[in-house]
């Protein structure tokens, strides 16, 4: 099994910063893909941003140019940094990775932390 432990939520101010961080643990064989969702109240969960083992990311285009994500394969840990955080950012934010094993692919979810962007 793996876990993934997330860190870093909280109250910030329009325009505010946070940085989440999720470090994963256990069974970590193979994760090709780490990223992060998010999910506000009465709407569906979605993806914020993705990043490959390589290095390669996306990035939903709310969030371009405000929020960048960064992983370190050593750590098993993947971050998300947040600038000029607005209102419609606020959301509890989930970690996710991507594991295959043999041929099939297999999702692992954090518990979830939340972020609240208010004045």
């Amino acid at each position: 099994q793996v876990q993934l432990v997330e860190s870093g939520g909280g109250l910030v101010q329009p325009g505010g910063s946070l940085r989440l961080s999720c470090a994963a643990s256990g069974s970590i064989f193979n994760i090709y893909v780490m990223g992060w969702y998010r999910q506000a109240p009465g709407k569906q969960r979605e993806l914020v941003a993705g990043i490959t083992k390589s290095g390669s990311t996306n990035y939903a285009d709310s969030v371009k140019g405000r929020f960048t994500i960064s992983r370190d394969n050593a750590k098993n840990t993947v971050y998300l940094q947040m600038n000029s955080l607005k209102p419609e950012d606020t959301a509890v934010y989930y970690c996710n990775a991507v594991q295959g094993v043999l041929d099939d692919e297999y999702d692992h979810w954090g518990q979830g932390t939340q972020v609240t962007v208010s004045s």
